[in-house]
């Protein structure tokens, strides 16, 4: 081995490299496009730590698609953009009274002293953040990435407690409000007995309860019943009372979302000095704040609140998962500042999981896109943490054995940052001796496949038949509609399992050869007829389905390439391969040694390319995509398109969030530009752009001495050029 960062990685380490990549990606999917979380976010950060550290001694792991490259979260695709006003930041978290003590200190060492300190209950719930304008709500908008969230103005006039207007006589030109949208525990359990009453899943907890609330498209459904109104006929009435009762479900529900103010953003006509003196103006205005809110002059005052509400935390008509300390005073704050992804002058005290006993009744498995077979705990429904629980991952067979579970056990259960649900172990001493051991299938519980390891001493079972399972197709055709991928309105996961079902696509190779006349054969996709058309009418969302596959078709080359599910090859990678080869026919005619030569691929991706072209069904599907019209060339750039190369020669790796900018479009930027984007920093590195959440990145760059943009200057960086923005 030879010295750190220069070391090159063995079989061995590369197989440890795909372990963590597949963990990290699969815990990323289940969570961000699934809603359905499947590891704590301790075990995440865990694998991901390792990951980099991984990557730091090996640098030819880090190029391409690794998950230290790329941000795991995606917003909704049905709603708008909105870039903040003044961008929202986390909070870092402290979960015990040492990490609290070790920001005080910080705060003291800053100040000189320990301030006024304001403490309020952290909701579960959503954050969002709304613009008043004259004293007129002009929007509201989740939060997002912090830099840029969702428009969700429509739904939010049917939340009672966001005023349409301010309660006041002298009204602010402009004033931005940040705040939580909830569920009262009362309304969430309501919500909850509806669910499954109408055989619906229910809500894991009260914030995925709101989210779900939040971004219903009210707006459809009430146009959907207009219409029905409008063609109504006998024939029509059921139709018209099952929309009705839609569509009033939907709005009862907005109606009972809560709010409460947390903090503030831009302002005009506002002169406020502190986060309490703020509190008593918004609510003189009639926005809604915490009652629950204490300022304290001392520390202890401030861990007697963290005490009494880690007592009383069900107390409240809310969920609350810990409390937020903030430095009261503005100017204070200021004085503080922030990190790239977090304020200075505030922190969340974190109440620790709750834990539970309850039944282990069953370990069941499910399969995965890429299909790895993930056992499951099917458990007695028990309430824990504030929601009910009757499911939760046990990651493969070696961890069940390791967790030392038996079917019918009675187990310990904990919600790990009260939000995953977690199997701690088997209360030993209530075994009856009637329980039995989990055993891992042989054959794939959906395709009947044999299933085996992909390579010697993985611990991962996964079902080789990638062409026929039935899983893995569904996923993958949920992936090709995915935002990162085609992005393809209207193709969500039940529209996949629909086209499947139905016999329409055998795979995704038969998706762009698809039309009106298939879908009209399959009743997920259609509606009854109104008045004056006979038989099935084609519904809206295949509509909107079919008029989103024809704007894919000409999507550029990388989004191809990334809907492709080449394994390990995401925006980052695609993007790289697209730039250099500019086809499909010519990345698929290229070798790996030539493939790997290519800045952000590697070694790795290279193989995984080579590998996934050598398949003949995988060379059909271009072939199907090509005759269904699918653009797999991209055209090259008019004279009046082809921008300054500003960054020729420029070595750049851009780390946390850019305002204004995706990170896919932000590298794309750099790169049409004439810059090299990689994803590691070393000291070849030009330079480093450094937004929210940068991590570690920053640090290296710091460390090595290589200059860092801050996300701000990222503009003046592509206009000027490095040594434009590093020279001011």
């Amino acid at each position: 081995m030879g010295d750190t960062g220069t070391a090159t990685p063995t079989p061995d380490t590369r197989k440890k490299w795909h372990e963590l990549v597949d963990a990290i990606n699969n815990a990323r999917t289940s969570y961000y496009q699934h809603d359905a979380p499947s590891i704590s976010d301790s075990e995440y950060d865990s694998l991901f730590r390792e990951l980099e550290a991984l990557e730091e001694r090996y640098p030819e792991l880090a190029s391409g698609e690794s998950p230290t490259q790329t941000v795991g979260g995606q917003a909704s695709e049905m709603f708008e953009a909105v870039t903040h006003l003044v961008r929202l930041y986390s909070l870092d978290n402290a979960f015990d009274d040492a990490e609290l003590s070790a920001w005080l200190e910080r705060v003291e060492k800053g100040l000189g002293n320990v301030p006024d300190l304001l403490c309020e209950v952290k909701i579960d719930g959503l954050a969002v953040d709304i613009v008043y304008r004259d004293g007129r709500l002009a929007s509201v908008a989740t939060r997002g990435d912090g830099v840029t969230g969702e428009d969700i103005t429509y739904n939010a006039q049917f939340i009672d407690a966001i005023p349409e207007s301010l309660d006041s006589a002298d009204l602010p030109d402009l004033v931005e409000i940040r705040g939580e949208v909830f569920f009262s525990t009362e309304n969430f359990e309501r919500i909850n007995d509806e669910q499954m009453a109408s055989g619906v899943t229910p809500f894991a907890n009260p914030r995925n309860a709101a989210a779900g609330t939040i971004r219903q498209r009210v707006d459809k459904r009430w146009l959907e019943l207009n219409d029905a109104r409008e063609s109504s006929g006998s024939r029509s009435a059921a139709k018209i009372e099952r929309l009705e009762h839609e569509y009033e479900r939907a709005v009862g529900r907005l109606a009972a979302l809560g709010f409460t103010a947390h903090g503030i953003g831009a302002r005009e006509g506002i002169d406020v000095t502190s986060q309490s003196e703020t509190y008593a103006l918004l609510a003189n205005m009639g926005i809604p704040v915490s009652s629950r809110m204490a300022v304290h002059s001392d520390v202890s005052g401030v861990r007697e609140y963290i005490d009494f509400y880690a007592e009383h935390r069900h107390d409240v008509e809310h969920e609350i998962d810990g409390v937020v300390i903030k430095v009261d005073d503005f100017a204070l704050q200021s004085q503080l500042g922030e990190t790239s992804r977090a304020p200075r002058w505030a922190i969340a005290f974190k109440y620790p999981p709750e834990v539970v006993r309850t039944r282990l009744l069953d370990i069941a498995v499910n399969v995965g896109r890429t299909g790895r077979v993930t056992p499951f705990a099917v458990m007695e429904p028990i309430r824990v943490a504030g929601s009910t629980v009757s499911m939760a991952t046990l990651h493969n067979q070696y961890e069940v054995q390791r967790k030392g579970v038996l079917i019918g056990d009675m187990v310990f259960l904990r919600k790990a940052g009260d939000v995953i649900p977690e199997v701690i172990g088997p209360v030993i001493e209530a075994r009856t001796g009637d329980e039995r051991a989990f055993v891992m299938p042989d054959e794939c519980p959906e395709c009947g496949t044999a299933l085996a390891t992909e390579k010697e001493g993985d611990k991962d079972l996964r079902c080789p038949n990638a062409d026929g399972c039935p899983a893995q197709l569904r996923e993958r055709l949920f992936h090709v509609a995915s935002r990162s991928a085609l992005d393809i309105e209207g193709l969500g996961y039940k529209a996949a399992v629909a086209l499947l079902d139905c016999g329409i696509v055998a795979n995704v190779g038969d998706l762009f050869l698809i039309d009106a006349d298939d879908l009209l054969a399959c009743g997920f996709f259609t509606r009854d007829p109104g008045k004056g058309e006979s038989g099935r009418q084609l519904g809206e969302n295949a509509k909107v389905m079919l008029a989103n596959m024809d704007a894919a078709r000409t999507r550029p080359l990388w989004r191809i390439v990334v809907a492709l599910s080449i394994r390990h090859v995401g925006p980052t990678a695609a993007q790289a391969l697209a730039r250099e080869f500019g086809s499909i026919d010519a990345i698929a005619s290229a070798d790996v040694e030539r493939l790997a030569e290519v800045d952000g691929v590697g070694q790795v991706i290279a193989e995984a390319v080579v590998e996934w072209f050598a398949d003949d069904e995988h060379r059909e599907i271009i072939d199907k995509w090509e005759r269904g019209g699918v653009q797999l060339v991209d055209a090259a750039p008019s004279e009046s398109e082809l921008l300054a190369q500003t960054l020729s020669g420029v070595t750049i790796v851009i780390t946390g969030s850019i305002p204004g900018y995706s990170r896919d479009e932000a590298s794309a930027a750099v790169a049409a530009r004439g810059a090299k984007v990689t994803g590691s920093v070393s000291g070849k590195t030009s330079a480093v752009v450094a937004g929210e959440s940068a991590g570690s990145k920053l640090d290296k760059a710091e460390s090595l001495g290589v200059p860092v943009v801050p996300a701000e200057s990222f503009d003046r960086l592509l206009e000027q050029g490095l040594d434009g923005v590093l020279q001011r």
